[in-house]
């Protein structure tokens, strides 16, 4: 696997700017004129694309009322899994409208298949791409499928052991896929903070030598700037109009400004990390003046001593630097010597040592 892969030619690793998405998911409410609302808004707000989910009830489960088919203990608790992907999904017919109008505004779109009918449907869309869910991460021949189109595939890695993600992988590289790029991710509905374990980013991409990133479900902006200093090359978070909206997806999705403010936060973090360096910027160069150096505190007489009272560090750092003290002290002045002189040498002659101005560095 390459370090690096490419949607669209937008370059995704290391030293490249964060691929940011938006994650429409049910929060256009099987309303057309809605999705095509948070498609314009996540481009106002900065995203680089959004993503869809591709699916229908039927190709996610089965129509059943018995225990096994109702959720317990998350948003949903005791929704019926039929009925709640029945209200959720995206209408198909309108994915390749949406992806006109995505690349119109300057964004990718793509998605996330849930079967290999989706698959087919999105390879005759050309989707730049494909996202893998978490709870998919353990549908091996769906990963298989997806993989053979060629196309790069994020894949989130939500509730997966290593040895989940490693046997996902594998079957990925398998099928041919040459571009992955790996999401830390907690599937919890919002996720708190402290359980988004970041330091997790930079172990799997040394374990899988692929870009890695984060879906996050947080409404923390906090966790995505760490995400990236952490090396995220991806972030991904749900994007809704407005959480007093109602729908299965918004009280985890960011309204438009909180992405805008993310996606601000996320590329000034970017700018700060910089590269690795030392000495000092073009902008420090003016404040190297305010260092420390050695100055005559007090007036001195040609002959006088050179004393830990007569001469001490302070700023400015016009003077000899600090390293000289030692050797300063016990020393004699050629001459007159005003309080407030920076020291310079003369000479190194045995005790010959004078006050000149601005000395400027050493």
């Amino acid at each position: 696997m390459r370090p690096c892969m490419e949607i669209s030619g937008h370059p995704i690793g290391p030293g490249h700017p964060t691929y940011i998405i938006a994650e429409m998911s049910a929060n256009h409410n099987q309303d057309f004129d809605q999705a095509v609302k948070i498609l314009e808004a996540a481009r106002e707000a900065g995203a680089d694309a959004v993503k869809l989910q591709t699916y229908t009830p039927d190709t996610l489960t089965i129509s059943s009322d018995n225990e096994y088919f109702r959720i317990n203990g998350t948003l949903w608790d005791r929704r019926n899994l039929y009925e709640l992907y029945a209200e959720a999904y995206t209408p198909w017919d309108w994915q390749p409208k949406l992806k006109e109008i995505a690349n119109r505004l300057g964004m990718d779109l793509f998605s996330t298949p849930f079967d290999g009918t989706a698959v087919d449907f999105l390879e005759a869309m050309a989707v730049p791409a494909y996202k893998i869910a978490s709870f998919e991460i353990v549908d091996l021949p769906l990963l298989s499928t997806v993989a053979q189109t060629g196309k790069p595939i994020i894949m989130s890695t939500g509730m997966a052991t290593l040895a989940e993600i490693d046997e996902a992988v594998q079957t990925i590289r398998a099928a041919g896929g040459s571009q992955l790029a790996l999401l830390k991710c907690t599937s919890a509905y919002p996720a708190p903070p402290e359980e988004t374990n970041l330091r997790t980013i930079p172990h799997l991409s040394e374990a899988f030598c692929v870009p890695v990133g984060l879906s996050d479900h947080t409404l923390d902006i906090a966790v995505p700037v760490v995400a990236v200093a952490l090396g995220a090359c991806v972030i991904e978070k749900h994007f809704t109009l407005s959480r007093s909206i109602p729908g299965p997806d918004s009280a985890f999705s960011l309204e438009p400004h909180e992405f805008k403010d993310t996606v601000a936060a996320v590329r000034a973090a970017e700018t700060a990390l910089g590269v690795v360096t030392y000495g000092f910027s073009e902008r420090e160069a003016e404040s190297r003046v305010f260092r420390r150096s050695l100055f005559v505190v007090q007036d001195l007489k040609a002959g006088d001593v050179f004393t830990s009272d007569n001469v001490r560090s302070i700023r400015p750092g016009y003077g000899l630097h600090t390293r000289y003290l030692e050797h300063i002290i016990g020393r004699c002045a050629s001459r007159d010597i005003s309080r407030g002189t920076p020291l310079s040498w003369i000479s190194w002659g045995a005790t010959v040592l004078s006050a000149d101005s601005a000395a400027g560095w050493t």
